[in-house]
């Protein structure tokens, strides 16, 4: 379970076994978890966070986009 990212108390992680997904991302604090489609940006699943928190991390995502991706594709190349 590679973490991709952390920044401002959130994780940016994926699965080893992600592989037949689509890029995504999966973000967690200490009691919650969501998980956002890469291309494009957007929520597929929440537990816990507020929709507010959810508007930030999705704009945290954005931003680091290109670098989530690359960091994507070099795990599940190898």
């Amino acid at each position: 379970m590679p973490t991709l990212l952390r920044i401002d108390g959130y994780r940016f992680f994926c699965y080893a076994g992600d592989h037949d997904e689509p890029p995504h991302i999966h973000v967690r604090t200490s009691n919650n978890e969501a998980k956002f489609w890469l291309v494009p940006v957007r929520l597929q699943s929440n537990q816990g966070f507020s929709a507010k928190e959810l508007n930030r991390i999705q704009r945290l995502i954005e931003t680091n986009q290109p670098d989530l991706m690359e960091k994507w594709d070099e795990f599940f190349r190898d």
